[in-house]
Order: C-alpha cells, then sequence, then structure tokens
C-alpha cells in the first residue's frame, strides 16, 4: 500500500490558500478604482448639508 504524500497535499493547500489571497486584494482593488473620487467629494445622502441641522434648536 502506498503512503501518503504529506508535502504534496501541504503545497496544494498553500496553493489554493495564496491563489484565493490574491483573489481577495485583486476584488478589493477593483472596488477601489471602481468607487473613484466621485464618492470622495460627494456628501453622503443622510448627512445634512452645510448651515443644516439634524435636530431643532432650544432658544
Amino acid at each position: 500500500m502506498a503512503t501518503p504524500n504529506y508535502g504534496y497535499e501541504k503545497r496544494q493547500k498553500e496553493l489554493a490558500k495564496k491563489k484565493k489571497k490574491e483573489e481577495k486584494l485583486k476584488n478589493k482593488a477593483e472596488r477601489k478604482v471602481g468607487d473613484g473620487p466621485e464618492d470622495d467629494s460627494a456628501p453622503s445622502p443622510d448627512a445634512p448639508a452645510d448651515g443644516e441641522t439634524s435636530s431643532p434648536s432650544q432658544s
């Protein structure tokens, strides 16, 4: 009976892990490029505009 090749199995796991990590970094970079400066300069929809307050002032 043949003995298991643990070195081969370990190498395959490492390659799979490396591939998954590279894909994750690639997806992260694509999302960062996709957002672009447009989203950074535009105010968020739930943020109050200049001069507006979210709660009424009490005087």
